[in-house]
This record gives structure tokens, sequence and C-alpha cells, in this order.
């Protein structure tokens, strides 16, 4: 049971009765598997190795015997320290990566040669229109072109050999909260890619371009617009017939959220395309649809045609959405045997916690079942797939706050799982991170932050020691082997430490996964034991590939620690990461001689801040601007996370005129530091500031320097 205080603070007197339990049993036999476009020989062709996403490579030369000899064999240094979560591609003998502002590198595979790079030159200021980063997912390249999303919302095709670009094209509209992090998809000649921003307000679509020419295909929205208007797209009718009514009394200028903003999967002979979708816009349901309601296709995977979006089928898995509970996780595609009988599954472990199987071919659901401890529901109606909710979790109906496992970060987030079809196990990043919903009693609508329709000030972590000691505690991360079949986990790896990184399984017997803490380690993936490890010397949130080339075998990732983990929770989110920041590509073989230059300590908090002034109202104030518009990049509380500035040591916030001309007149745009004059005035500015160093005198006499 999670429990809460009623004080102003959500976190104060959080407690955990129990500890996730999940039960040691040996694995299964592998269950027939049949994986769909399979890569070539040695290479990491697709985003998830092949079209059912599966993230399992018949790569053998590295396996249980071997990888305690694994070696670095070649490493880049990326010239942007942001979050890095991008799955590299390896293709034609050449490895490409992404990194933060949408920025592309191409190497040769053997030797980490730069053959070319590329930046589509994002702008600064569109920053601020991400809810988590200015992140980027990876590539796919096909046909000798090398496709991009870019975070300010464009798609680019570019020349697979010298990186020249071919077209591009803009999906969204730029003058909105749009992004685009994930990776887009190629299916039958079409490049497929969704959006975000419903942290913001905007609403969410997949579009489909020819990849020759970047002409529009066809366009699949997945929440109603206007009142009795049409779009012109793919997804006209089912809305109309289906979502619509789910929806009831969606004000016209709410755009509802339900963005695609990662996940998709394509089953080449049944011809479907799967879509995963997002969150409502705002959190808050009595806003975005007063009147209640489902409100479809919302926390839904959705079945279309490639060839032109029609809509087949959906399985809705969090009817209404309140807490951020995505279905836009990652889908594997395979045959299981269940019951005596082979089935074609879908199988996703989204932020919700629990872990569906689904039939494929019609969206019926075969079972769910929680893969991690969670508390907003007693389970799943099989009858009805519909979860079986508990009263509680309706903080928009009690007005009471409503602290939850999983909380909006999810017990699963972007982080590839990974299934090994030789085990008959799906791994899965688990993340368990409680957190409170507060309704926000005064929302108004913001053009430079966050929309959610939740009390953000009141959830802020307090300054008391203690209590900052006692949360973190409860954060936690771990593997889990779940059996899709038996319905249980095998075993589990605590790892400590959540938001560790995406998993690479092999049929060497191995799973490989990047660490919050900044390790590489590799499992045995029948027993979990671990057998290899290498200090990366950054936290790795990003998923290892493997790929063979001139008869050698290599494991790259990405390395680089960030993303809204680090970001919001701030200080919470130190536990797991307390060195600098430094973002590269790191690649392995059995023979590899290469090794990292020696790291620098972080620096310490040895001054002083600026004395602390303003009015106690001028503080609140200010604590209730920052917690809504600064929080999710500077970090809760003004305790950064590593990734950004630390406000608390900022010189900038000692000065008033210089503090006014970066927040409200732009003056580090070009930085990433967008100007807030649409939502602010000087004095909400001088309001943060005086919340800032209050904060930070705060931390200062209290000796938490960290």
């Amino acid at each position: 049971m999670v429990k809460v205080s009623r004080s102003i603070h959500g976190w104060t007197k959080l407690t955990l009765a129990a500890a996730l339990l999940v039960p040691l049993a040996g694995c299964q036999k592998a269950p027939e598997d049949k994986p769909l476009a399979a890569a070539k020989d040695g290479e990491w062709a697709r985003h998830g190795y092949n079209l059912s996403e599966t993230r399992f490579s018949p790569l053998t030369q590295i396996n249980a015997d071997t990888v305690a000899g694994l070696k670095l064999a070649w490493f880049h240094d990326l010239d942007t320290n942001r979050g890095q979560e991008s799955t590299p591609i390896m293709k034609d003998g050449k490895l490409f990566t992404t990194s933060a502002w949408s920025k592309v590198q191409a190497f040769d595979a053997a030797t980490g040669k730069l053959l070319w790079s590329y930046d589509p030159e994002v702008p600064g200021k569109a920053g601020v229109k991400g809810c988590c980063d200015v992140v980027n997912r990876g590539v796919a390249v096909e046909d000798g072109r090398v496709f991009l999303g870019t975070f300010d919302g464009r798609l680019i095709a570019l020349d697979e050999n010298t990186g020249k670009v071919l077209w591009s094209v803009v999906t969204v509209d730029q003058s909105q909260p749009y992004t685009i992090t994930g990776a887009p998809r190629l299916v039958k000649g079409k490049v497929l890619i969704g959006n975000g921003g419903a942290e913001y307000g905007v609403r969410g679509y997949v579009t489909a371009y020819d990849m020759k020419t970047g002409q529009q295909a066809w366009r699949f929205y997945t929440v109603p617009g206007k009142q009795g208007q049409k779009d012109g797209a793919a997804s006209d009718d089912i809305l109309e017939k289906l979502a619509g009514p789910t929806w009831k009394g969606k004000p016209d200028n709410v755009g509802g959220g339900g963005t695609v903003w990662d996940s998709m999967a394509y089953d080449p002979d049944l011809d479907l395309l799967y879509i995963g979708v997002g969150n409502g816009s705002p959190w808050n349901q009595s806003i975005r649809s007063p009147g209640g309601g489902d409100n479809l296709f919302l926390a839904s995977i959705v079945a279309v045609r490639p060839e032109t979006g029609e809509y087949v089928w959906h399985y809705q898995e969090t009817p209404g959405d309140e807490w951020d509970y995505t279905a836009t996780q990652q889908m594997i595609l395979t045959d299981l045997t269940i019951d005596g009988k082979k089935r074609k599954v879908l199988m996703q472990a989204p932020k919700n916690g629990f872990f569906y199987v689904l039939d494929r071919t019609n969206g019926k659901l075969i079972s769910a079942t929680p893969y991690t401890q969670q508390t907003w529901t007693t389970g799943v109606d099989m009858k009805t797939g519909r979860p079986k909710m508990n009263p509680d979790a309706y903080y928009n109906k009690t007005g009471k706050p409503w602290v939850s496992l999983p909380g909006f970060l999810g017990a699963h987030n972007w982080q590839p799982m990974a299934y090994n079809p030789q085990t008959g196990l799906v791994y899965i990043p688990v993340h368990e991170i409680p957190t409170p919903y507060i309704r926000d009693e005064n929302f108004k609508w913001k053009r430079e932050a966050n929309n959610l329709g939740l009390d953000l000030a009141k959830a802020s972590m307090p300054a008391d020691k203690q209590i900052v000691k006692a949360v973190k505690a409860q954060l936690q991360g771990r593997i889990v082997a779940w059996d899709p079949v038996k319905r249980k986990a095998a075993w589990t790896i605590d790892l400590g430490a959540p938001w560790n990184g995406g998993i690479l399984t092999t049929a060497g017997g191995l799973l490989f996964q990047g660490t919050a803490a900044g390790d590489l380690k590799a499992y045995d993936a029948r027993t979990g034991k671990m057998l290899w490890s290498y200090p990366a010397q950054s936290g790795i949130v990003a998923p290892p590939i493997t790929y063979a080339t001139g008869g050698k075998q290599y494991v790259s990732v990405v390395a680089g620690w960030g993303g809204v983990y680090p970001l919001l929770l701030g200080e919470l989110a130190k536990k797991s990461n307390d060195r600098p920041n430094r973002s590269r590509v790191l690649t392995f073989s059995l023979d590899g001689t290469a090794t990292l230059p020696e790291q620098k300590a972080l620096a310490k908090w040895t001054t002083p801040p600026p004395p602390a002034f303003g009015t106690p109202a001028q503080a609140e104030l200010g604590m209730n601007l920052y917690s809504r518009t600064c929080g999710g990049c500077h970090g809760d509380g003004v305790r950064s996370g590593g990734v950004l500035p630390e406000l608390r040591r900022s010189k900038v916030a000692g000065d008033a005129k210089t503090w006014r001309d970066v927040v409200i007149g732009g003056l580090l745009e070009d930085n990433g530091m967008a100007s807030f004059a649409r939502d602010m005035t000087p004095e909400d500015a001088e309001a943060i500031r005086a919340y800032v160093l209050f904060r930070a005198n705060q931390d200062w006499k209290s000796g938490q320097r960290d």
C-alpha cells in the first residue's frame, strides 16, 4: 500500500509497505518464434533489429563463455552532453547514431572513423517545447537513405554515403509545442513518424510519407479535433463513429493529447501496422473531457493498414487516462503456444505496470498481469479487458492527493525491452518511482509551460534532508525476466537506482544493459548472473546493439545521462549519477585495445549564494511558477539532476537585470533557454528569482550542497 499525508508536500510522509515480490523459477524452453523481416547477417538494420522489434540478435561470437574478455574497441566523444537515447543502426558496414538536438553521426562500423555528421540546426528556443530533454532515439536506413525526425518537427532524408539532404518536410505546426524524439519506422516504401507534446496541450497523430519523395501518403489522428470538423485524414470516419462519443464535452481549444511519440511494429503477413498511443492532455480529465468517458484512442494500441492508414482494431489499456499511463512503450510481435494453441501475439509492458499479451490479428486480450507492484487497480477484467479501478486513484473525483505506483514516469518507460526466443523470456527494464497526483484548483493554460492540470508545487520535494533521504531509498530499478506464457517473473535483478538503460539479448545467451550509475553490464540470459561490466563514466539510458563486420562481433551503445528523470526529479536522480555527464559512442569487441581518458571530478559547490530577498508571498508565488515552468528542466525544488545548470549556484540569480534578460529577454535562447515572455511578467520572473535564492540559501545553511 502507498500512503500520503494530507500536508502541502505530497511526498512528505510517503511510505511503501511492501517491496516488489517476484518468484524465482527456471526458464522455460524456448517457444517457437517467427521473427519478422530479420536483418541480413551481421547487420542491425532496423530500430528493434527486425519488424517484430524483438531486439534479439542471432550472433554468438560474444557469448556467456567469452564475454568476460570483452574490451573497448573504439569510442567517439559527442559534442552535446544532454540526454542520449539513440539506438544505433548498422547497415552496409556503417554505424549510424544520433545525439541530442537531433544530430546524426555515420561511422565506419569496424574502426569508428567518423565518415560524416549532420546537424539539422534545431533552434535552441525549441527546447522549451519538450517535456523530457532534447533527445533523439535514432534514424532509419534503407535504399541508400537515412531518415531522421528532428526535435522541431521535421522529417529529413539524407544520403547514406555523404549525409547530404535529399528532402525535408515539416510534419507539425511549428507554432504549437510539438516535438519529435522518436525514431522513424519504414514499411512498404513509406516513412512513418509520430510526435510528442501531450504535456503541453497538442493533438496527436502519426503520418506516412513516401520514402523517395517525402510526399505525404496519409495521416491518422488519435483523438477527435474540433466538434463537427473533419481533417480529411484516414482517421475521419473512425473518430466520428467510435472515438468521438467517448469524449464528453471536449472543448475545441483542448488538443487532447494521444501523441504517438515512440513505439510502432509491423506484421507483413497480416499487413498490419501497430502504433502505441500516448497520454491525455491535460492529464486532468475534467479539463480535456469534462463529462468523462474513455477518451479513445488515448493509452491504446491501434492497428491500421500501412498503405492507407485505415483503422482495423484497437485495445485501450487505460480508459480515460489521468496518470500519464501511455501505451507508447515498445511492442514485440512473436508467436507463442498458449494453452496448447499457437497464437500470433503482440506483447507490451506499458507504463501502467501490466504485461499485456494480445492476439495481434484482432486485438483481443489474452492476458494482462502485473509485472511489478501497482496500486491503481485490483487487476484487469478478462471479460471486458478493462482495469478494475481503485477509487482512490481518481484524484479528480475525490479532490484528494493520490500517490500512485507506478507514477507518471511509469513502471517501464521508453527504454526498450527485449525478447529471447531461446529462453522464452522478455527482459524488462523496470522503474519503481511512486509519484503524487494533486489536482490544480486554479489551472490556467500557458504557452511556454506544461499544461497537466496538476498542482506541481504541492507535490514538490520539501527541503527536509531526512525526507529527501527517505524518498530516495524508495526509488528502485530492476531487470525483470518475464515469462509471457506462465505470466510471471522467472527472475529479477535489483539494480538499486531507477532509470537504467534499454536491453539487448543475443543467441550467445546474453543480455546487455547500461545503468544509471554509469556501467555497461552483461548478464546470463537464463539465470541473470552478471558476467561482465565496464565503467562508462556516465549514466547510460540508451539501449545497446550488437553487429558483426569483417568476421568480428561488436557491441555498441550511446552513453550519456539525461531525459525526464534527472531533469525533473533533480536531487532524487543524483543518487544514480553523481559524476559529470560525458556523452560518447562506445563500441566493444573481444580484441579491443582502446581506453577512455581519465575522468574529471565533479565540481563542488563552495561559494555561498547571493542573499535571499523578498516576502514570503513573493517566494510562494515563485515556487508555484517555478514548479510549472522551470522544474521540468532545472529540477524539483531547484536541485538539478546534473544535466542542466544548477540554479542554486548561478551567479545570474544574484543580478535582477541579467536574470530578467535571460528569463524574459531570451538572452540565452541559442543555448536552449527560451524566453518566457509570452507567459511571464517581469514581476513573475523576479518572484522565481526570489524562490531560487530562498532555496539556495536554505540548502547552503543546512549543508545540502551536492
